[in-house]
């Protein structure tokens, strides 16, 4: 049996978890109960399978699962110590585990293991919470389902919750599941067939009912001013404020962001009762915990200028540190964790739409899709009733809750770039490519920025999701396009922090065959480029306040003088001279500037394989398979220089352990004695 109810428990979460409608990522959980042979006795034993702790519904497979003794399950009723210390129930589950691996039991075991079901479904979906934070919910709930669903009261998840589900279900054998107060819904059967349809029927219920009997208009009319933005100005407003709110968000500790223009969200803040509403915050743990207790919301109208909104949004960021200092004070007792940050996880703007934040960018949408699901969850009581969320000491009992400490303390030590956004022109071959990777590799968010849009975003896929690389299109030598690619890396990820100025090509030409326009072509992408790139980047590093590094890949050629390379040694003493000038500028801003000088890099080279190299073999009298070979026995190490050895180079100097190093050029070029730097 033990197959088939796994099996079928994975099958169902995949489902239930599939779907938003049904529960947010990463929240509520289901469980099967089954027979098993003891290896140890022979015997059969009763189990159950139940998700654990930090896992994903829609994500999940059989090593998600935690297996437990239904036995012992049930035996620590008799030694419960009672709600002031069911925190110790937690540690207690862990005894209760049967066989080897398994997740971590999670703190809604007891609602699996004590409810006399074989199968149990506990989901967020928005219409059951829009009944749970309704302020008649209970009689909602009842004229709705009638007596098939029972309303339970708020009270926090943990044992308790448990025992009070099961007695539910024992003392109300024609109901199917409960509606939670605040919280969500907990479904049941003695199938996963009829779980699962369970389930499915409360949160259709529901949302049928709202649909039918929602008064028209239920966050009031629309403010004057208020409405969304047409979209290319809306995102053009949003780029250009995203860099200082996340300078904002970021004044504790570093965050990666997320920008969100839904219908949902743009209609929330055009609206008479946002300001109410988002001050009330939301209300299902799951929410509250990845969005804070409440967004800081910004008062002005859609149509105020940039310099308005960060005005008013420094201002409004002081309230809201005072406000949450104010509100860990108020409930903090001696033992609770210390306060983690007193910054905005949620920002919403008026017409230009939300932004939203965390340790990394899957972490910073996810907040978002909360404040999504909270906006519908106003959205049904508010239609229905009056929108009532639980108490906040509640929430700063959970959001401070010594076993959510836990958990964060658990979590892995974050990589060396961890927060960090990169924007790598030219990053879809060569060299470019092996930065963008080994950035990524050491926690950055990178945008690999190309000519070729189709190269640059298959790079990126190769790199990692959405969530960690995208891919732009960027002609660096036009100003327009350079600034389209900010605007999308600052859409993307909430800023930059590191820019790689790699974009570049060459002719191999001596002076008297250098044209005009071979000239002008190397020093627009390479000379003009990096300048574009790097004054439309700074624009943005000065907006957040946060430092930042600038890299120029220059080249050897910036010091030594070859033959048949007038335009290319030139532009690329150019770039050199550009680091020394910006390091000098942008240093009272915390942002470094360096640049890396490599030889010729053969393998993957764009440059090279369009007829750079057959040129350089031709002036150097090798066979152009021969090129790398040639140069690597030129050096004094007789080493082939690899982009991967540049991308080594990169991460040095940005990497945590040259912070007080600016100006410099780093040769990569294992040793061309001519172009030592003097």
């Amino acid at each position: 049996m033990t197959n088939s109810a796994v099996s079928e428990l994975v099958s169902r979460s995949n489902r239930l978890g599939g779907d938003p409608r049904n529960t947010n990522y990463a929240g509520g959980n289901t469980s099967a109960k089954g027979i098993e042979t003891d290896p140890v006795t022979g015997q059969d034993v009763e189990l159950v399978w139940v998700k654990g702790s930090g896992g994903d519904l829609g994500t999940l497979t059989a090593s998600g699962l935690a297996v437990l003794r239904l036995d012992r399950i049930r035996a620590l009723v008799d030694v419960y110590p009672g709600v002031d210390r069911e925190d110790e129930m937690v540690a207690a589950f862990d005894y209760c585990l049967h066989g080897k691996g398994g997740a971590a039991p999670s703190i809604d075991t007891a609602m699996h293991g004590l409810v006399g079901a074989a199968h149990v479904d506990h989901l967020h979906p928005d219409s059951g919470i829009a009944l749970a934070t309704a302020a008649n919910g209970p009689q909602l709930t009842e004229k709705i389902f009638g007596h098939r669903v029972v309303w339970l009261p708020w009270r926090r998840p943990g044992f308790q919750l448990g025992l009070d589900i099961a007695a539910i279900k024992e003392s109300n054998p024609q109901a199917v599941g409960c509606i939670l107060g605040g919280h969500g819904i907990t479904a049941w059967g003695a199938t996963s067939e009829e779980c699962e349809r369970n389930s499915l029927w409360i949160i259709d219920t529901a949302a049928a009912y709202i649909e039918a009997n929602s008064k028209p208009e239920p966050f009031g009319s629309v403010l004057p001013g208020y409405s969304a933005l047409p979209e290319t100005e809306r995102h053009a407003k949003a780029a250009a404020i995203a860099a200082k709110i996340r300078g904002l968000a970021s004044t504790d500790r570093p965050m990666v962001g997320h920008y969100t223009d839904s219908e949902a969200v743009l209609d929330f803040l055009a609206r008479a009762e946002h300001p109410r509403l988002a001050d009330l915050g939301t209300s299902c743990p799951d929410h509250f915990l990845r969005t804070k207790v409440k967004p800081l919301v910004l008062d002005l109208p859609a149509t105020a200028t940039v310099e308005e909104m960060a005005a008013r949004l420094r201002e409004l960021h002081e309230l809201y540190r005072a406000e949450y200092r104010a509100y860990y004070g108020r409930h903090a007792t001696p033992d609770s964790p210390a306060m983690r940050g007193a910054d905005p996880l949620i920002v919403l703007v008026p017409g230009v739409g939300m932004f939203s934040y965390g340790r990394d960018k899957q972490t910073a949408r996810v907040a978002g899709e909360f404040y999504v699901n909270a906006i519908n969850v106003m959205r049904g009581a508010e239609g229905l009733s009056t929108y009532t969320p639980i108490d906040e000491s509640e929430k700063f009992r959970i959001e401070y809750w010594a076993l959510e400490e836990a958990k964060l303390q658990r979590m892995p030590q974050p990589k060396p770039l961890a927060t960090r956004i990169a924007l790598v022109t030219g990053a879809a071959s060569g060299i470019g490519k092996a930065i963008a990777t080994r950035l990524a590799a050491e926690g950055a968010c990178v945008v690999v920025a190309d000519l070729d849009l189709a190269k640059a975003q298959g790079a990126a896929q190769e790199i990692g999701t959405t969530d960690v690389a995208i891919g732009v299109r960027a002609d660096v030598s036009d100003e327009a396009a350079v600034q389209a690619a900010v605007d999308a890396a600052v859409l993307a990820f909430g800023g930059l922090d590191l820019i790689v100025n790699n974009a570049g090509l060459s002719l191999s030409r001596s002076l008297l065959d250098t044209s005009v326009a071979d000239w002008d072509l190397q020093h627009n992408v390479m000379a003009k480029g990096s300048f574009l790139v790097s004054r439309a980047a700074a624009q943005v590093l000065i907006d957040q306040g946060l430092g930042g590094d600038l890299v120029y890949v220059s080249s050897k050629n910036s010091v030594f003088a070859g033959p048949n390379n007038v335009a290319y040694g030139a532009v690329k003493a150019d770039q050199a001279h550009q680091v020394r000038l910006l390091a000098a500028e942008l240093g009272e801003y915390g942002v470094k500037v360096n640049g890396i000088n490599p030889d010729g890099v053969v393998q993957g080279s764009g440059i090279f394989s369009s007829g750079w190299g057959a040129n350089r073999a031709a002036v150097y009298g090798v066979e152009e398979k021969d090129l790398g070979a040639f140069y690597a026995n030129r050096t004094l190490l007789k080493r082939e220089v690899l982009p991967e050895h540049c991308a080594n180079a990169v991460f040095a100097l940005v990497g945590p352990d040259l912070t007080h190093t600016t100006g410099l050029h780093v040769p990569v070029d294992a040793g061309v004695a001519a172009a030592f730097l003097r």
